[in-house]
């Protein structure tokens, strides 16, 4: 396993196991804790979770785990996130001052840990006050509630008017990128993040399935693609599909979010594929359907 420097402080796997879908495996607190040890021996030691996924229910169950196994804490990374709420079936967005600290406190008591490792303000937020969400963050950090600070799908302008307020402590944006998602390409958040020599970590790496499922035309022509260079490779499609995000200079460190051990070691294995640049262009294309200029 590759491990990557966050900050001075911190690193995390290359490869980063999530838990959105938890609660839906319907797993007890053994069966999770038999999941994240198979994770941290195969090296896969950062976990990612929100207080949204499961509406707190998926940091609960992890803090039952961290409850039965104190020692498990101590060898992996854990990173939460705020800022997305639910008012009787109405979702909305807040990363006030307030909310930001109360947010942190309630999930660390349902994580049953004292602290965070890298907290991120999960999505942009309309009302969003850069400056006293800054001043939460830091106070966080000077707290020790949490390690580092970062966000999630922000987009280069948000992440630099929050950055301001942090002192520049900003560490990390997770952002959906696969090779059917070019958002944060054409924004510019990935040349952003590569210049800052920041890391992003990456949810739906495989489009939530969509790569090897849809018939739409982009999804088609980019798994003709994939299965093309797998065969060059003598590797599975998906091995490809990590590999081509783990080629591009940002570093990114892509987000399982499978209960299947396999589906993790095909992100694990596909540190050991070296793509031709080429060959990353060929997916790069596929999806659009047409040729560089």
């Amino acid at each position: 396993m590759e491990y990557l420097k966050i900050t001075e402080e911190l690193s995390f796997s290359r490869i980063i196991q999530g838990f959105w879908r938890l609660v839906q495996w319907e797993w007890s607190a053994k069966e999770l804790e038999a999941f994240m040890q198979e994770c941290v021996e195969r090296g896969v030691t950062t976990f990612d979770t929100a207080e949204v996924y499961g509406f707190g229910e998926c940091e609960t169950q992890l803090g039952r785990v961290f409850a039965r196994n104190p020692a498990l804490r101590n060898k992996i990374q854990l990173v939460s996130k705020t800022g997305i709420f639910n008012h009787e079936g109405f979702k909305y967005y807040d990363t006030s001052y307030d909310r930001v600290k109360t947010s942190c406190k309630e999930s660390l008591q349902r994580l049953s840990c004292d602290c965070l490792d890298l907290y991120l303000i999960h999505r942009e937020d309309p009302c969003f006050d850069p400056k006293e969400t800054g001043r939460a963050l830091l106070e966080l950090k000077k707290e020790g509630l949490v390690k580092e600070i970062g966000v999630s799908n922000f987009d280069p302008i948000k992440f630099q008017a929050l950055n301001q307020f942090c002192e520049n402590q900003l560490c990390t944006n997770q952002i959906e990128w696969n090779p059917c998602c070019y958002e944060h390409i054409h924004s510019g958040m990935i040349d952003l993040l590569t210049q800052k020599q920041l890391h992003p970590m990456i949810w739906s790496p495989l489009a939530g399935g969509k790569l090897f499922t849809s018939q739409e035309p982009p999804y088609v022509r980019v798994r003709e693609k994939l299965s093309e260079i797998a065969q060059r490779h003598d590797v599975e499609a998906e091995v490809i599909a990590y590999a081509w995000l783990l080629y591009h200079p940002v570093k990114a460190m892509p987000i399982v979010g499978s209960s299947k051990l396999s589906r993790l070691e095909s992100a694990i294995n596909a540190l050991d594929v070296k793509l031709e640049r080429w060959e990353w262009y060929e997916i790069y294309t596929a999806s659009a359907g047409t040729r560089l200029r």
